[in-house]
């Protein structure tokens, strides 16, 4: 019995990491590129540019821990929005700007694939509790970010 005992900790410590770890992409969506890291990040945040979309940052996390001595592999966050679609829905819940602006993240597998993610504005909406009068936003921005990473990640 005391054998069997001395697993459970061990059992639910597991189940519990997991469960952290399938939650940790709750609402996250990520797609392949054709491309490698800073042509993907080049071609994202040209496609945003020619939307109108203004661009606040590109933060390149790769260069900042080379800076310190540390190894990461190309991983770069691009956050970029505008008051036309961010304010409908901070209107609805003002705690949704702390998503706001969005991002989108390019980074570098182990295996030197590379890959897109961002945040679901559906999940979004949700989390937040934003409401009906939030939907038409969220389906615009849903759309649009598909359409941007398909033409960052995507061959023509």
């Amino acid at each position: 019995m005391l054998h069997g005992m001395c697993k459970l900790p061990a059992m639910i410590a597991g189940i519990w990491l997991w469960g952290a770890s399938a939650m940790a992409a709750d609402g996250l969506t990520t797609v392949p590129s054709s491309f490698g890291p800073k042509e993907t990040m080049d071609r994202l945040e040209a496609d945003i540019k020619g939307k109108g979309l203004t661009v606040f940052a590109r933060i390149d996390h790769g260069a900042g821990a080379a800076e310190v001595g540390q190894p990461l592999r190309p991983t770069e966050l691009l956050i970029f929005g505008n008051a036309r679609g961010g304010t409908p829905l901070m209107q609805s819940d003002q705690t949704v700007g702390i998503d706001l602006p969005l991002k989108a993240l390019v980074w570098e597998d182990a295996d030197g694939k590379t890959w897109l993610s961002y945040n679901d504005p559906a999940w979004l909406a949700k989390r937040h509790g934003l409401g009906v009068e939030a939907a038409r936003t969220v389906d615009t921005l849903t759309a649009m970010l598909a359409a941007v990473a398909r033409k960052a990640t995507e061959r023509p």
